[in-house]
């Protein structure tokens, strides 16, 4: 929860923000922006969740956004934090949607980071029509490597692309196939963020603007792709700290 703490001989707020990433990554997609943020004093939370990122290795069947969502939930819980901001990207958004629900009194802010904002009973390839994976088995989509640097992360930097594409890793499948559980998210009032990345195929702006006009929620446009937390890590923190 935030905090009154004192730098130099004024008093300053510290807020807890929550990171969450979205498919084939890990929380490592923050570092960039979390270095941002504690700079400025922040307590910062970028969690990897179930068979993501270094813990791959935890793949197997029965991990949904559900589950995902209830990781979120019980790290507020266990890190005591009631005063949150929760910023979701890309499939993220859908888990943060859920955590947020779970955890209402915990929850002071929702920022969608050009988040896949689903509604109830939808699913992401409801959504996402274009290809996304060069992998697909029953257990995990995903990328290639070659698809990694040659398509997701084609407009990034090269030494970027290559540092991202180094850490991609397989998805749950099911995250994909089947139907997000909001009952209440999408009824409830919340302070909220939506952020648009103009050069991003997917979600694409028809679905961002329709969460954003759901929630009556600032918008902001990034000129930039899929993951402004690697492409523009100083535009996306000025909007995470709403400023």
């Amino acid at each position: 929860m935030p905090t009154g703490g004192i730098a130099g001989n004024r008093e300053e707020i510290v807020t807890d923000f929550v990171l969450i990433h979205g498919a084939y990554q890990g929380g490592w997609i923050w570092k960039f922006v979390s270095e941002r943020l504690r700079a400025k004093g922040h307590n910062v939370l970028a969690p990897t969740l179930d068979g993501c990122g270094e813990r791959a290795a935890q793949m197997r069947a029965g991990i949904t956004t559900e589950t995902h969502a209830e990781e979120i939930a019980k790290l507020l819980y266990f890190h005591d934090l009631t005063n949150a901001v929760l910023v979701g990207t890309s499939s993220g958004g859908m888990v943060m949607a859920r955590a947020a629900e779970q955890a209402r009194e915990r929850v002071a802010r929702v920022v969608f980071a050009d988040a896949l904002a689903l509604f109830d009973g939808e699913s992401i390839l409801d959504i996402v029509k274009r290809p996304t994976t060069a992998i697909d088995t029953p257990l995990a989509r995903g990328p290639s490597r070659e698809d990694a640097v040659g398509r997701l992360f084609a407009t990034l930097e090269p030494a970027m692309r290559e540092w991202a594409a180094d850490r991609v890793t397989l998805h749950p499948a099911a995250v994909y196939n089947q139907p997000v559980r909001l009952e209440r998210f999408w009824h409830q009032p919340w302070d909220a963020d939506v952020l648009y990345c103009s050069r991003a195929p997917n979600p694409g702006e028809a679905h961002i603007r329709r969460a954003a006009d759901k929630l009556e929620a600032r918008w902001h446009v990034i000129e930039t792709g899929h993951y402004p937390m690697l492409s523009a890590p100083d535009e996306l923190t000025r909007i995470i700290l709403n400023v």
